[in-house]
């Protein structure tokens, strides 16, 4: 079993960029002595609440130089906003600045990211997004393109540099067709932070099922915001602010700006984001947060459990990634969680 932390880069008020980006840099060299295989972050422009992580690659880059074997995952790349060809060598050169340290994840991205990006909904529309996820995947491999499509046509383009080395690719997202994509070409699914198993076990199912259909092995990697102290009580006391900021967060693409219409969304395929479920997240009492799985807090008995329990119910299981400073938490309390997490939990499940 795998351990990674997780992060979305939440920025809340009180806090400058310039502190947060320090200390999410500081957390990742900690989680790199400690242990952890890998550190996540998103790339997410436009709603700091939810996330202030534009640029990956500049933000690893500095991570890298001051640390030793922690790879640093993109969870994700959003395709629509880039141009895949010049993706995919960005990727290459990373890699091989990093020594082969870089891995990542592609989709469409959220869907209340066009508007504000000054494009239309159907411009991350699903065709045009599954045939820029080939042209990426033909670049992600051959150091030479040829593709021609009905939005691209490319002939004999090099990609400068190439690097040959193999990636550990992620899909992530709330569509079955994810899932379906994902088990085709044998990439790994991060599922969403923020429900429990039986929300999701559905479309896990399926993963598992294409998975089965296409030849290729389930690698799942199951995402949860964690905090923990030895004084259980006082975990719960703790982590009850920022758990609360880290679901208000998620919603407040919807719940403070401007939305597209619910047509446009379930038109573009996003119906998720006119569904209210993020909402109805966000409004969830704390209480019901911790019995519910929704969050991890406790003891690192309590939490053992409960990461235990997934791994029991969860075939194809390959990772566990906490998310430690979630909602606009300490510094030290994020530290506190990495450390106590790698002390006494992790060590149980190296194994499993």
């Amino acid at each position: 079993m795998k351990f990674s932390v997780y992060s979305e880069l939440q920025s809340w008020p009180g806090k400058s960029y310039e502190t947060l980006y320090g200390e999410v840099l500081e957390q990742i060299e900690n989680a790199d002595r400690l242990g952890y295989d890998a550190y996540a972050i998103v790339e997410h422009p436009f709603f700091p609440k939810f996330s202030a992580s534009v640029n990956v690659f500049g933000f690893f880059g500095l991570a890298a130089a001051r640390t030793r074997s922690i790879r640093f995952r993109a969870m994700l790349h959003i395709l629509p906003y880039h141009n895949p060809l010049v993706l995919a060598a960005s990727i290459h050169q990373f890699s091989i600045l990093t020594g082969g340290r870089y891995e990542f994840g592609v989709g469409r991205g959220h869907g209340w990211i066009p508007s504000p990006a000054g494009l239309p909904l159907d411009e991350s529309s699903r065709p045009r997004y599954e045939e820029a996820l080939d042209l990426f995947i033909e670049a992600l491999h051959n150091e030479r393109v040829s593709f021609h499509g009905e939005y691209w046509n490319i002939d004999d383009s090099q990609i400068v540099p190439f690097s040959g080395h193999r990636f550990r690719v992620f899909l992530g997202g709330t569509s079955d067709r994810t899932y379906d994509l994902a088990a085709k070409h044998g990439w790994a699914v991060a599922v969403p932070p923020l429900l429990p198993y039986a929300a999701l076990k559905d479309q896990l199912d399926l993963y598992r099922a294409k998975c089965a259909e296409y030849g290729t092995t389930p690698d799942i990697v199951w995402i949860h915001a964690c905090y923990i102290d030895e004084d259980g009580e006082l975990a719960r006391r703790e982590a009850e602010r920022h758990m609360r900021g880290f679901l208000a967060g998620n919603a407040s693409p919807l719940t403070e700006h401007p939305r597209p219409p619910a047509d446009a969304l379930n038109a573009a395929g996003y119906g998720f984001y006119a569904s209210g479920i993020l909402e109805k997240l966000a409004e969830t009492p704390y209480e019901e947060m911790l019995a519910g799985d929704v969050v991890w807090v406790g003891t690192p008995d309590e939490v053992a459990e409960r990461v235990r329990a997934t791994i029991e119910v969860c075939e194809g299981l390959t990772e566990i990634a906490i998310t430690v400073n979630p909602g606009g938490a300490e510094h030290w309390q994020a530290i506190k969680a990495q450390e106590l997490f790698a002390k006494h939990v992790m060590p149980r499940f190296k194994d499993a």
